[in-house]
């Protein structure tokens, strides 16, 4: 899995509560472009977020689904995005005190053509996409999204 970790200038409950509102999932997940609806158990497992990606006029319509949560410490998740593929993503917070706290991403391709890239290729195209989420995730906590 190509994993980012972060230092974040906030509390990880302030960043959990970014994470837990499905509605701001575009504003942090790069390649997300719109949410068309979130299940009122987000993010119990088994909910999902309905979204797309891609730019318009070239977006899929498809679903993000939770796998396991720890409220407040670790969110997984399956991202589909077919015609490309799904893929595992865990998202980690550690509350280090003090504002702060650490926030890692894992991720990599499960099914579909994405898997056939080579780990070599698709590690640090996955990096450089999560590096940008976590920036865009950090400024949303900062500035006091979902609370």
């Amino acid at each position: 899995m190509s994993i980012v970790t972060q230092l974040f200038k906030s509390p990880a409950a302030d960043v959990w509560k970014v994470i837990e509102d499905g509605w701001l999932y575009t504003g942090w997940v790069v390649g997300a472009s719109r949410i068309r609806s979130v299940d009122a158990a987000w993010p119990q497992p088994g909910a999902k977020l309905h979204h797309s990606v891609g730019s318009w006029p070239f977006l899929i319509d498809d679903s993000t689904s939770v796998t396991t949560v720890e409220t407040g410490r670790k969110l997984e998740l399956l991202a589909r995005g077919w015609p490309m593929g799904e893929a595992k993503i865990v998202i980690t917070l550690e509350d280090l005190g003090g504002h702060q706290c650490r926030v890692s991403i894992a991720e990599d391709a499960v099914r579909g053509p994405g898997k056939v890239v080579p780990k070599v290729l698709r590690d640090p195209v996955i990096g450089v996409r999560n590096r940008e989420t976590l920036k865009r995730l950090e400024l949303m906590a900062a500035g006091g999204a979902g609370r």
